[in-house]
């Protein structure tokens, strides 16, 4: 099986992002490794996380992470999981309490690979992150926080940018939302 095939919907993904652009040669080279679903794999290894839109796509759903100490979209590590799209659902059910969503655009969303900084006795390294979109088909209130975010909480689109300190790839991920013929 060649390597990019080992992540459903790779070989089709296209972007028009010039900052994105890079990443699917380095993704790709990643996954000529066995272990780059473990998150144990260095110097990087593969993550999926989820942009939710709320029912009116008006607000997106993000985490304010404790280890970062900030505004994400919901997502974490494969752990052994090859499926990322279950790693992103997985990821959002434990870290919101979200369930009733369906997806805003079919596969990968967007493609993003970024660095962690060491913590404890693990070193620095890279999170090769797969995301998906989705939009919630109800008006859900009661969002769950886990121990690994200080808060959940349905961000205005208009906030989003100052609130997550112009973060690029956070800021492609609302200029793509912004692109979609709603």
């Amino acid at each position: 099986m060649p390597a990019i095939d080992r992540i459903e919907g790779l070989e089709f993904y296209k972007t028009t992002y010039e900052d994105e652009l890079p990443y699917l040669a380095r993704f790709c080279d990643l996954l000529e490794s066995e272990r780059c679903f473990h998150r144990d794999h260095l110097p990087g290894h593969i993550t999926g996380s989820a942009w939710i839109l709320n029912k009116k796509r008006t607000h997106v759903l993000l985490v304010h992470h404790v280890k970062l100490n900030r505004w994400l979209q919901p997502g974490g590590h494969a752990d052994g999981e090859e499926n990322v799209l279950s790693v992103a659902l997985r990821e959002v059910n434990e870290e919101t309490g979200l369930v009733h969503f369906k997806e805003l655009v079919p596969g990968i969303f967007d493609l993003d690979i970024h660095t962690i900084p060491a913590r404890n006795e693990f070193p620095e390294h890279l999170h090769y992150d797969v995301r998906f979109a989705f939009v919630a088909t109800d008006d859900e209130e009661d969002l769950a926080v886990s121990e690994e975010s200080h808060e959940v909480k349905w961000i205005s689109l208009l906030d989003v940018a100052e609130l997550c300190c112009n973060n690029a790839s956070i800021l492609r991920m609302l200029m793509k939302t912004n692109a979609i013929k709603i």
